[in-house]
């Protein structure tokens, strides 16, 4: 699962900056500040989207009788978490503005309207639309007018701006300790602290993404935010913290952000918040050392002391800092997650010594280490970690603390780029609640993959038999011209191969419906205890194997009969024949190919469900948490303090075994390559010939 609901973002973003710089060479705005009216428009375009969205479902409401016919009113949105957008500020209203050169006006007057009707938003949105040639604005807005756009899900703002950090970062428009949060970290960070009652606090919140994904979990678990949790920030950078607040807005979400230099969070509490937070959420800057030690010092926020002082007064790493704070803000059953550099966790001299006294709190709760190049702005590894101020008094849990090392699990999003699948996400958390004793949590997560595996299984054979029509379709085209009897045929070999595996995936398709269909009916009977997980997960694994192999047949066949069709074309001259029909054979090859790939996802998500099933319950199958090689310990206080304290993960799981690619196929591997390769070949011998010809001509 790659890519996720990305695609049409990442299709959005490979032409983005290139709108940018053509806004940039419009205007007069320097690069680190352009940026601004942009984001106004991903506003504007998402909030839009959440406008049109509860608006549909408020007339659903009401056509089902359950609220009244009646003029609607700003509540009947904000329960949905939408701005009820006058509508002249919707975007698609303002598009269709008459291209007069007033477009800019059309969509300042917007941002006005809405800071009006929505007073959190006083002073946050853009208003110099008017600066820039209406030729650009327009451009822009059709770009942000795209499907992607217009109906992507999730926290699509939030991963706009994580795209220009890293634009800016290239070209050095920002300081090396400002990122945004990569979602899939964040959900993680959520997951395990499970922010769903209180105050939430996040002291260097960037642009909101934490208070977003809490919000997601709050309302997964079918409750309202804003009657749940209180939300409080705090950024230095007060463009950022613009972001912020347009950010919960979207969302529908109201909190309390606070802007200004980053000293004060260092100096003084902006929220006085000390010992009254229920969550503490954050990624702060890392290794700080320009905090000056005298103002510091007497900090009630510091329990445990400064970590070390350099000759020029200055705290030599401010991560412990960050660390004493969110201690010190949690309430006594308050839990913490947060985003440190992976080296604080072993570091040495007094900032052991903080460490020490952090683990002998008994407040740590679980480390999470994370791979590197998660961030789009930093490739170096990170960790997690998590406190829970009630482990203090809990007598069983208080002397331990979970080690994990989750740095083999992740997917790359692009050649640069890992995070967790969402999968991959509540793996981890599965993890956490063996460890917190929660395996009833366990348990029902197995039984929805395993749910999940047996529905898709049964739904594949629409998209299967789908692909076998239209590859029925293709080859009954070509099979005319195919049979023709031809001296030395080049084709001949080629179409006996192609029918002989095309008969074995009709039968290998066939039986796949008949054993999705007795799977389906043994899920039913199945018990939901751990035993008879284990066992109906077993028996699904025929079923993932089918898909595999299915999966290789068909991208088999399918390159077969593009085989055949090269060598009737470039060998035979077949668009001269009368026997082919050449343009339905194209359209023909192209549903081949859409039928082809609707085919192969559809079993890939069959099969990837079950292997998610087999990784929670290979790694424990009691549904108890124990050791797992390279991957968590539980690790008690005396382990701790005879390796100095360290709190690194991978010092204590040791080194996972490398598992062997079971999807890897030798001979299928050199079959493909060999089909290709064939191709090739020819149209190199093609090539040659031609050139060789071009020189005679020229000779002559």
């Amino acid at each position: 699962m790659i890519a996720d609901h990305f695609d049409g973002i990442e299709k959005f973003e490979s032409g983005l900056w290139k709108i940018a710089d053509n806004l940039r060479a419009n205007s007069n705005l320097a690069s680190n500040e352009y940026f601004m009216p942009i984001m106004g428009l991903i506003f504007l375009r998402h909030a839009t989207n959440r406008f049109y969205e509860a608006k549909a479902a408020i007339e659903a409401d009401k056509a089902a009788g359950k609220m009244p016919d009646r003029p609607l009113v700003d509540a009947d949105f904000t329960r949905r978490r939408a701005l009820n957008l006058p509508e002249a500020a919707c975007f698609d209203v303002i598009l269709k503005t008459p291209k007069d050169g007033n477009l800019g006006a059309a969509l300042t007057s917007a941002m006005e309207a809405i800071e009006a009707a929505f007073l959190p938003l006083t002073g946050q949105l853009p208003r110099d639309y008017g600066r820039f040639e209406g030729g650009v604005l327009e451009e822009m807005m059709r770009m942000f007018d795209a499907e992607g756009l217009r109906k992507a899900p999730g926290d699509v703002f939030g991963r706009i701006y994580e795209y220009f950090l890293a634009e800016f970062s290239k070209q050095g428009a920002h300081d090396g300790g400002e990122f945004f949060t990569p979602p899939s970290i964040v959900q993680t960070i959520v997951n395990v602290i499970e922010p769903d009652h209180g105050i939430v606090f996040d002291p260097a919140c960037g642009s909101g993404g934490m208070f977003v994904q809490s919000s997601h979990f709050i309302e997964d678990a079918g409750q309202d935010t804003m009657k749940k949790v209180t939300f409080f920030g705090h950024e230095k950078n007060e463009t950022t913290a613009k972001l912020a607040q347009i950010n919960l807005a979207v969302h529908g979400l109201q909190g309390t952000i606070r802007a200004g230099n980053e000293a004060i969070t260092y100096y003084k509490d902006p929220h006085e918040l000390v010992g009254k937070c229920d969550f503490v959420m954050a990624n702060p800057p890392f290794n700080v050392d320009e905090v000056d030690a005298e103002k510091v010092k007497g900090d009630k926020r510091l329990p445990f002391g400064l970590p070390g002082v350099n000759k020029g007064k200055k705290v030599s790493n401010a991560n412990y800092l960050w660390l004493s704070y969110f201690y010190s803000y949690l309430k006594e059953t308050g839990r913490a997650g947060v985003v440190m550099s992976s080296q604080a966790s072993s570091a040495g001299r007094d900032e052991a010594t903080v460490r020490q006294k952090l683990v002998e709190t008994g407040a740590v709760d679980a480390m999470i280490d994370i791979r590197s190049n998660f961030f789009y702005t930093r490739t170096v590894p990170c960790q997690l970690w998590f406190f829970d101020r009630a482990k203090e008094k809990d007598s069983a849990r208080r002397d331990h603390v979970l080690m994990l090392d989750a740095r083999s699990i992740f997917r790359k999003v692009s050649r640069s780029v890992c995070d967790f699948s969402p999968e991959q996400q509540r793996n981890i958390a599965a993890i956490v609640w063996l460890y917190r004793g929660q395996q009833d949590r366990f348990l029902k997560l197995v039984e929805s993959y395993l749910a999940r595996a047996v529905e898709l299984g049964e739904m594949a054979s629409k998209p299967l038999d789908a692909f076998e029509e239209a590859f029925g379709k293709i080859t009954d085209m070509v099979a005319p011209f195919a049979k023709a009897k031809r001296k030395d045929d080049p084709l001949a070999a080629p179409w006996d191969e192609l029918t002989s595996v095309q008969a074995t995936v009709a039968a290998d398709v066939e039986a796949f419906a008949t054993e999705a269909a007795a799977q389906a009916k043994a899920w039913s009977g199945s018990g939901r205890d751990n035993a008879g997980l284990t066992t109906a997960r077993t028996g699904l694994h025929a079923q993932a194997d089918r898909c595999r192999d299915l999966t290789k047949e068909i991208d088999l066949v399918a390159k077969l009969a593009g085989r055949v069709i090269d060598i009737a074309v470039k060998e035979l001259a077949a668009r001269e024949d009368d026997l082919w029909p050449n343009g339905d054979v194209n359209r023909a090859r192209k549903a081949v190919d859409e039928a082809r790939a609707a085919a192969v996802e559809a079993l890939r998500q069959a099969r990837y469900f079950v292997k998610q099933a087999d990784w929670l319950q290979e790694r424990f199958p009691d549904a108890v948490l124990r050791d797992v090689e390279g991957l968590v310990k539980r690790v008690d206080r005396a382990a701790i303090q005879a390796n100095d304290w360290s709190l690194t993960p991978g010092r204590y799981v040791g080194v996972a075994h490398e598992e062997a690619d079971e999807d890897f196929d030798f001979e299928d591997v050199l079959r493909a390559i060999h089909i290709d390769l064939k191709g090739l070949n020819e149209e190199a011998a093609v090539l040659a010939a031609r050139i060789s010809k071009n020189f005679e001509e020229l000779g002559a």
